[in-house]
């Protein structure tokens, strides 16, 4: 082999290098942001689902107030009904 074979396999070495190097770079780079994007999400989602939770928490505090009014209402009219049943 000669000098200029060997530059000749360099050079197709070199291209060849570019050619696949270029592109798994820029994947690479891609990945890392899809992977920092990923991350984000999942923090929002972990906190909505808090935020969810604690929101369910305080609707069914209320709903359970609003059951015992309910009840409460529930039971003057019934007494109200006797009182006019009976006159």
């Amino acid at each position: 082999m000669n000098e200029w074979n060997v530059v000749g396999v360099l050079v197709v070495v070199a291209g060849l290098f570019l050619s696949v190097g270029a592109p798994v770079i820029r994947l690479n780079s891609t990945l890392t942001k899809l992977s920092t994007l990923v991350e984000g999400l999942q923090d929002r989602q972990a906190r909505q689902e808090r935020d969810n939770t604690d929101s369910h928490r305080r609707l069914w505090k209320h709903n359970d107030g609003q059951d015992a009014a309910l009840h409460d209402h529930e039971t003057r009219i019934t007494i109200l009904e006797r009182k006019e049943g009976t006159r």
